[in-house]
């Protein structure tokens, strides 16, 4: 489908779209566009001015830009896209099936093209796989004013002129880096070395995973990160927001898988129902499949609750506090391993301190539960039959058993599927308590064949 195949005049929703627009910011009119159809957002960005059509498409919030750009003529198009910073275009073209990529890619420039399919090679979520090639690089011989004059005239086609990256003028490795404020402010027939950060340069490999590229942005508060090869060559730089805007990306995934099911992939408005569906019953199905041994352990006990009925009034309490606590175990450590805070070797470590502290959560419930039976018992509210005392005891232990194996479970899991080389947070919540449900509930009998023997049971 080409665009030009429609009227020249704007459709109702694109004339609305022109209307409700008017002094809105960027931002505001790429929500805007979000809103409007891929047809009806063709025809508004094809009637913009350039160099605001390409500010809009640079932005990676407008959710069908390869789509629009797909509908577009190859001339039009290739305005655009060379309008465009260089990783925005990798970024959309790897949405686009691979004749619509060909034809589009074939209407660039060659020295975009070049560029374009280097970015394109390296893996996602890498550091090659986010950064931009269109930085700002002077020689080791240039001054302060050379310097300047060039920043000028490049500005326009940089993602960032907030740092200067300072090459050797004959191997062209990184040496050093000038921030711009050192730069406005240093004398015109100075070295432009005399001005630059003093040692080395924070650098990243383009392998690098995009988590320790975010961690090293963080801990020397950086603007953006030079991206280079063995030999200390400049390849790109990945700036905050890039990262910003992929580490929001892969936290929705996370959340999503965390919360027991697929990552959609795309906003929740634009999935379709059968997508929704597909998502979301595979894990439900395979949590039933779980939640069923629930059952079988209820009937390996049959005898003992047909004996003690009491006991099952607390089953949904045993299960809940060991589902809660492993829920918890887990979401820390996720979030540990995630911040770095913790490598796969501290797993240990981990266990040493989650098995007190379940211990301790555990006698916490314990005690609650042990007084609520006996307040009850005592006022008359209920009657917990002549061995009380025994049962109340039992819910106690019970209690810590169950809540110190929930956290221990739900801590070292996240340690297991990192590595099997899974994504931890695919220990989702639901994932640990159904697990902790079936072992609680044996807990829970098996303690309470301890302590009723003989008495209730």
């Amino acid at each position: 489908m080409n665009i030009n195949r429609f009227p020249l005049r704007a459709g109702h929703a694109a004339r609305a779209f022109i209307n409700n627009s008017r002094g809105a910011t960027i931002a505001e009119r790429v929500e805007a566009l979000n809103a409007l159809s891929v047809q009806d957002a063709g025809r508004v960005l094809t009637g913009m001015p350039l160099d605001y059509a390409v500010n809009i498409l640079d932005r990676p919030e407008l959710r069908n830009a390869a789509q629009i750009l797909a509908l577009l003529n190859a001339e039009d198009a290739a305005r655009l896209l060379h309008g465009m910073s260089n990783d925005r275009v990798a970024d959309v073209l790897l949405e686009l099936d691979a004749e619509t990529r060909a034809r589009l890619f074939s209407s660039l420039d060659e020295p975009v093209r070049i560029a374009i399919q280097h970015l394109m090679g390296y893996p996602p979520r890498t550091a090659g796989g986010i950064m931009t090639t269109e930085f700002v690089s002077v020689p080791d011989s240039w001054t302060v004013a050379r310097t300047l004059d060039h920043v000028r005239q490049v500005e326009r086609s940089r993602e960032t002129v907030y740092a200067i990256y300072v090459l050797d003028e004959v191997s062209h490795a990184l040496l050093h880096v000038v921030t711009l404020r050192r730069l406005i402010t240093g004398e015109p027939d100075a070295s432009i070395l005399s001005v630059a950060q003093k040692g080395a340069p924070v650098s990243a490999d383009p392998l690098m995973k995009q988590e320790d590229v975010a961690r090293l942005i963080r801990k020397h508060d950086l603007l953006a990160l030079p991206v280079t090869d063995e030999h200390g060559q400049m390849l790109g730089i990945v700036t905050v927001d890039d990262v910003i805007d992929t580490m929001i990306a892969d936290t929705t995934e996370a959340a999503q898988r965390f919360g027991g099911m697929e990552a959609l992939g795309q906003p929740y408005m634009k999935i379709s129902f059968a997508g929704m569906i597909r998502k979301r019953a595979g894990w439900l199905a395979a949590l039933f499949l779980g939640e069923m041994l629930t059952a079988s352990a209820m009937q390996h006990f049959e005898g003992e609750l047909e004996k003690a009925v009491v006991l099952t009034l607390f089953i949904p309490l045993i299960m809940s506090s060991g589902g809660n606590s492993g829920s918890q175990a887990t979401s820390l450590i996720i979030r540990a391993l995630a911040l770095g805070e913790l490598k796969l070797s501290d797993w240990w470590k981990v266990l040493l301190r989650e098995l007190p502290t379940g211990v301790v959560l555990g006698a916490i419930l314990g005690l609650v539960g042990f007084i609520r039976i006996v307040f009850w018992q005592s006022a008359g509210l209920y009657d917990y039959g002549p061995h009380w005392q025994m049962v109340a005891v039992t819910v106690f232990a019970a209690l810590i058993g169950i809540v110190t194996f929930g956290s221990i479970c739900g801590s070292m899991l996240p340690f297991v599927l990192q590595k099997l080389r899974l994504d931890p947070a695919s220990a989702s919540a639901p994932f640990v308590a159904t697990l902790v449900d079936v072992t609680g509930l044996v807990i829970y009998f098996s303690v309470a064949l301890l302590i009723l023997s003989g008495t209730l049971l």
